[in-house]
Order: C-alpha cells, then structure tokens, then sequence
C-alpha cells in the first residue's frame, strides 16, 4: 500500500545527517518519489505511528519493522512538525538561490526553469550556472529570430497585423460564450445547512461545527460526484443538532471507542496518550441535556513527571460484564483499567506496539496482538502471561476469539493461524491472500472465519475444510476491516439471515450472502476509504464511517442511507450501545460525538 507523502514529511527526519550534498540532489518532482522510497528513512526515525494515524496502517507497519523503529531510543518529542518538508524545503531554496545569476528574486523562478530534474542531480551549483546561461542565451536568441520573422512578414503584408487582431477577437468571443453555455447546464447547487453544539466547559471552535448535508442533492449532481448505489439511493433522515453529543477533551485523533455492555459508559482511545471514560446520560441527547457538562474519567497512559515517549491508546475493549476495560498502547503495553478509572494492572511482554486488544467471553483471558510478530494470551487472575504465540513471520495485525479456549490471527504475512491455548503449534492454519491480512472475526456460532485484505479480497473459512469456502471479490481496492452481523445461528435472532460487511478503501461497503458467497448490496455514499463499520444490535441497521468525515446509517434490509451525519474530521471507529439507540464515532479532530438514533 502507497504511503502518502505528507505524512512522512511530518515527522520522520530530525536525526536524518541532512549534508549539503544531498541539499544539491533533490529537485522539486524528486520529493514525491522520495517520499514513497521507504528505504531512504530506514536509518532514522521511529513515528510510524503517525502514519497509522491517517489510514496507512501498513506501510508503517512495514516501515517501523524494515527500520528497526521498535529498537530505537530516539524521543520523537523533540522534533517538531514538519521537520523533514522544512529540511527539503530549505534544500530546493538554497539550490534555487545558487543557480540564479542575476540574484533578483524576480528572476529566480524563470531561471530555475531551464534547470531539468536530471541537471540537479548530476550538476554541481557552477555546471548549473553554466547551463542556465547557455539555455538563457539560446532562448534570447530564438526569440530575435522569430521576431525577425514576424516584422518582416508585417512589413511585406501591412493587413496581417490587422487580420491576426480580429481573429484573436473571435476567438475571445468564442470562449466568452462557450463559458457562459456551460454556466447554463451546471445544476443548481446543493444546500447545507450548518448546526453546532458546544459543551458548557468548552469555548465553541470553527472545527466544532458540524454540517448535515443533503445528500439527494449531492447525489444527483454537484461539484465532487460520486458513484451512486447500486440499491436505490432515497433522500436520508438529517441528523438536528438536538440528537448529537459532542464530547471534548482529547487533544489528538481518537483512534478507538468502545460502549461499555452493562452501563451508559462510552471509552475512547487517543494518540493524546490517554483513554477516557464518558458517563452518558440515558435517554435522547435532547435540547434538555445539550449544555449539560459530561461526567468523563481520564486515563493517563504516561507520568506527568516525566517526558516520556508518546504512548497513543491504540485500541480497547471492555470486558463481558463491564467491570474492567483494557487498553492497548503503542508502547507495548496493555493495561487494565476499573470503569471508575482506577488502574488494576500493567502488562509488560510485548516489544512492540499492540494494535489488538480482547478479552475472551468468560472474561478470564485477554488476548494481545502486536506489531512485534506475536500474540499473547494474559491470565487476568495472577497478573501474569499464560502463553506466547509466536508463528508468523510479520506483524499480528487482528486477533479474534473463536471460544474461551481457542482464537484466530492474521498478519502482514498473508498467513492466519487458528491457536488454542496449550498447543505448542497452530491447530489450523488458512494461506490463500495475495498481500496482508488486514482483519478476522468468527461469525457469532465460531464456525465461520472472515478476513479481508490488501489484495482486494475477503474470504471466509471453515474449520472443517483448507481452502477457503467463498472468495469475496467485488472490492477494487483494498479491505480494511469486516463485520458480522448478529443474526443466524448462535444469536437471539437465528431465524434471520447471517450477512457479512465488508468496508474498502475503494469508499464501499458489501453487504455479503455468506451461504451463497453473493453481493446482497453494495453502498456506495462514502467518497473516501472507509473505516468502521458496525451493526446495530438487532442487526436491521448498519453504522459506517469514512474519512470522508460521514457517519452514515443505513438500511440493512432495503440498503439504504436513512440517517447520516457529518463532522469536520475522519473517523475511525463507530460503535452501537447495547440498547441500539446510540452510536458514537470518533474524529481524526480529537471529538468523541455520540447520535442519538431513534427510528
């Protein structure tokens, strides 16, 4: 997976020996393929993290383990923003400064012109004077020729100069009037409407706001078109400011959220180094209980007392009964947590940072899988390790419990492992992706495996069988994650059809018939990759979100968009409550928001 180039601008080249003979190297195009030459960093900098953060959860993961990010000491608090895009910049400056003769900042872009990307790498700063002068002359040169021509023309034919005037007239016209043809056939277009709410604590902020668009409107025509649904797009239910809780005080994105299942308990997870604890009020986020303040518990992931390295709560989970909430972080760490946000426990085993986090149904397990290549099952009652699982030759990107006793893995390998607790080896082992695993989930009876990777595919195992049993193929870019929904066999509705979700960086989301391995769906009102997604608890709705910044709700039955809400961030996660009339999202601009979703 390409890895966007302003991201690794940001961060990643502090301690890079940027030497003045690598200033002379790098012409404005080279950056972009810097940039996307991992290699070039390899030596320097561990910030992957800040990759994930914008969707390029792999390439990190490629780069952090290709780079050795997990052994190195450097503090990442120290470099500013925007280090390397300042190093490169001031590079291109100086070399634009030395091949400029006339030392004029008028000429200097016009100079820098006749300079080709070959020339700045091969030529030292005197060479470039040289060719910059030569080419100057020669295009002075042809510019006397050609006026030559023309003024002897004019001179054999006095009308041309005439003639040549009225023909650029017409041609003026022309345009002016193909402009105003094409300003004739643009739709009108659509309207928004912009609501906000700001907690008592909080001073309202533009980012704040938030803008509940009309998507009929969008959808038949306007400046940014989509592709529309296959299933019949009808015009959603817009979201009033009355039915949404903004909740603030993280100061980074917030990657994770969780509800908890026995209590009106929200937790979320930032790159901010902590998790917190939302208490959120029973019934509808009505006008009533807008300015209330909000009862939050935060969980410090770093002693104050200290400039520790950053530990972003990469992800958490909440156990059965809702008594305890584990958090994983990007120091390796997992650690356990009261719902009153006293902290029980730290769990040190892992050399790199831990991307999933479960417990197991009987809560007396926790399972952790890491960038370090393994995963590792926590007896909760000693405090300790039970077992290290150490089979894949890449980093563990999900883990997913089959039963108390038994779970599966995926990683960067192409690999997923079936383990058991006790057994030494895997007691099942699925190969069958082109590129990385990305995610795995049991159906709800554990005799289904879905995963979804890079290689555009998702597919879904059984343990009775080696090779797959559907390969799920309608996606064009790559899967990032998939979804049960909770119906069929082993739920409280097991009359009603299984169905599978998968979310893509192609902005899709399929709807699958697990039994025939068929497209039910394909909703298409994302315009960028998509996240999360996730069912409602009685499986008759289904919550996405984009980084297109939409939380949408849509119509598992009908397939259709029948709430949607959109804020000034991309999210990362969307979570039902246990009671399926709210669901929180978090935003890449540090806000939890929480929709009240009443049909």
């Amino acid at each position: 997976m390409l890895i966007n180039i302003n991201i690794y601008f940001g961060y990643y080249a502090a301690t890079l020996p940027f030497s003045s003979q690598l200033h002379h190297s790098i012409p404005k195009f080279f950056i972009f393929t810097i940039c996307q030459r991992v290699s070039l960093f390899r030596p320097y900098y561990d910030g992957f993290y800040k990759v994930r953060r914008f969707g390029f959860t792999h390439s990190a993961f490629a780069f952090g383990y290709e780079a050795g990010i997990d052994k190195s000491k450097n503090d990442d608090s120290v470099v500013p923003p925007g280090a390397l895009v300042t190093f490169i910049q001031k590079g291109i400056q100086y070399l634009e400064l030395e091949a400029n003769l006339s030392g004029s900042d008028a000429d200097m872009d016009e100079d820098f012109s006749f300079l080709q990307p070959l020339d700045l790498i091969t030529k030292g700063p005197s060479e470039l004077h040289n060719i910059v002068k030569a080419r100057k002359e020669n295009l002075r040169q042809h510019k006397f020729e050609s006026n030559k021509i023309i003024n002897d023309l004019s001179q054999d034919d006095p009308r041309r100069e005439e003639t040549e005037k009225e023909r650029k007239e017409k041609e003026n016209e022309h345009t002016l009037e193909k402009i105003r043809l094409e300003k004739d056939k643009e739709p009108p277009k659509p309207e928004y409407k912009e609501i906000q709410h700001t907690d008592q604590n909080h001073t309202e902020k533009p980012e704040d706001k938030i803008t509940v668009e009309n998507l009929e409107n969008r959808a038949q025509g306007g400046a940014e078109p989509m592709e529309i649904s296959q299933s019949p797009m009808s015009s959603p239910d817009d979201t009033p400011c009355g039915y949404v809780k903004l909740l603030k005080g993280h100061t980074s994105e917030v990657f994770a959220c969780a509800w908890n299942p026995s209590a009106p308990l929200l937790a979320s997870g930032s790159g901010d180094s902590t998790a917190r604890i939302w208490k959120i009020a029973d019934g509808a986020c009505d006008s009533s209980v807008q300015n209330e303040p909000v009862n939050v518990v935060v969980l410090q992931h770093f002693k104050e007392s200290t400039n520790e390295k950053s530990k972003d709560v990469t992800t958490l989970d909440w156990n059965g009964d809702g008594t305890l909430l584990a958090t994983g972080s990007y120091d390796g760490q997992a650690r356990i947590w009261s719902r009153d946000g006293e902290l029980n426990c730290t769990l040190n085993k892992h050399r790199g940072p831990i991307f999933s986090l479960k417990w197991n149904k009987k809560g007396d397990y926790l399972l952790s899988g890491s960038v370090d290549k393994t995963a590792i099952v926590w007896n909760i009652k000693t405090v300790e390790w039970k077992q290290l699982f150490e089979f894949h030759t890449g980093p563990t990107l999900d883990v997913d419990w089959r039963n108390n006793v038994s779970f599966a893995t995926c990683s960067t390998d192409k690999m997923i492992h079936v383990c058991k607790i006790g057994e030494n080896r895997p007691i099942k082992t699925f190969s069958g992706h082109q590129d990385e695993v990305n995610a795995i989930k049991w159906d709800p009876s554990g005799s289904l495996l879905a995963s979804c990777s890079d290689d555009h595919t998702a597919k879904i195992w059984s343990l009775k069988q080696d090779n797959f049993l559907h390969d799920l193929k309608e996606h064009v870019k790559g899967i990032y994650t998939i979804r049960w929904s909770p119906t069929g066999p082993g739920t409280n509705s097991p009359n009603q059809q299984l169905v599978l979700a998968s979310a893509s960086f192609d902005s899709t989301i399929k709807l699958w018939d697990v039994e025939l391995g068929n497209v039910l769906y394909s909703l298409n009102g994302h315009r960028d990759p998509v996240y999360s997604v996730a069912f409602s608890p009685n499986g008759e709705y289904l919550a996405s979100g984009s980084m297109d910044r939409y939380l949408h709700i849509w119509s598992v039955k009908e397939g259709k968009i029948v709430k949607t809400y959109t804020g000034k961030g991309g999210i990362f996660e969307v979570n039902w409550n246990k009671d399926g009339d709210k669901v929180a999202a978090c935003f890449s601009n540090n806000i939890v928001c929480v929709l009240d979703f009443r049909m």
